[in-house]
């Protein structure tokens, strides 16, 4: 005889995960200070436009692949997966400058406020949702570790002022 978890449950842990890797650290998986948002805080727009590495993609780029994920997810819901995303234009983000580099993190806070609002009102919680839920989980937070070591490799390699000649 199997036992189910009662929707509030499931609901309630997916959004305090959600809100660890996205706003605020419960000690689940990280160190306090240093889910998405709080760490995108302490990002410039000139190390987010920098490549990580030459031929790597920049931080802004990991910001704007995650938003797309994550609108993705939404729209998937709408169209029950009709629509497919531009994953190889997710990723073309050259320098950005503060105004867009503000945008960018806007436009991924909206999204996360679009997901947690599905979250907090589905109720149709079966293995293929609650198998997108865990995706959605862990490739923010794969994306967030990328972000997090892109952020501490630009950091370590030297001042922004000196790389921006290969931006």
């Amino acid at each position: 005889m199997s036992e189910q978890i009662p929707i509030e449950a499931f609901r309630s842990g997916l959004l305090t995960v959600l809100e660890e890797v996205f706003e605020q650290v419960h000690g689940y998986v990280l160190d306090p200070g240093t889910s998405l948002f709080e760490t995108l805080a302490m990002v410039s727009a000139a190390e987010a436009s920098r490549p990580v590495f030459p031929g790597a993609g920049n931080l802004a780029a990991q910001v704007n692949h995650t938003r797309v994920y994550l609108d993705a997810f939404v729209t998937g819901l709408a169209t029950g997966g009709a629509e497919r995303p531009d994953w190889p234009g997710s990723w073309r983000v050259g320098p950005v400058d503060e105004e867009a580099w503000a945008d960018l993190i806007a436009g991924l806070q909206a999204a996360y406020e679009q997901i947690r609002a599905f979250a907090g009102s589905f109720e149709g919680w079966d293995a293929r949702f609650i198998g997108g839920a865990f995706a959605l989980v862990a490739h923010s937070a794969y994306h967030l570790g990328e972000i997090r070591q892109g952020l501490g490799v630009l950091r370590a390699s030297g001042p922004v002022e000196a790389a921006r000649a290969g931006t």
